[in-house]
């Protein structure tokens, strides 16, 4: 039988997922004057680089659910940041509104703030290292 306590300290995802609340925390606090969370920052960026894109590989790319974009693309909808606009077919396209880029360049800045603190916090070495890790398991 394998012990609670042995879960509780050895478990990949539940370590995983309390150093991405953390680092989230991080972001959130930088970006809190923007009036922007640390996701939608990541959205932006994407959607910038891969635009116009269908929702779908949005999702795809950002490795979310579709519904879970969906419902975090409303808020930067909503206050002009992007805009969503029908396609080919059932197709959804996103792109980021000038509007978005803007605040997209005024948030870099503050997304190296953040980067920075964390690097002070954990060394540039260990985060390469981390940093290289995660990209394999998010490829898998």
């Amino acid at each position: 039988m394998i012990a609670n306590q042995e879960i509780a300290n050895n478990c990949y995802c539940a370590k995983l997922r309390a150093a991405a609340r953390t680092i989230t925390r991080i972001y959130d606090e930088v970006f809190r004057s923007m009036g922007i969370k640390s996701n939608q920052f990541t959205v932006l960026v994407a959607t910038s680089l891969l635009q116009p894109v269908p929702i779908s590989q949005l999702a795809k790319e950002l490795s979310m659910e579709r519904t879970t974009l969906t419902r975090n693309l409303l808020p930067l909808e909503k206050l002009g940041y992007i805009r969503v606009e029908s396609g080919k077919g059932r197709i959804r396209n996103v792109s980021i509104t000038d509007s978005g880029a803007q605040l997209l360049e005024r948030a870099k800045p503050l997304w190296k703030d953040a980067q920075g603190q964390i690097i002070s916090q954990i060394g540039n070495d260990k985060l390469t290292t981390a940093t290289t890790t995660l990209q394999q398991i998010t490829q898998t």
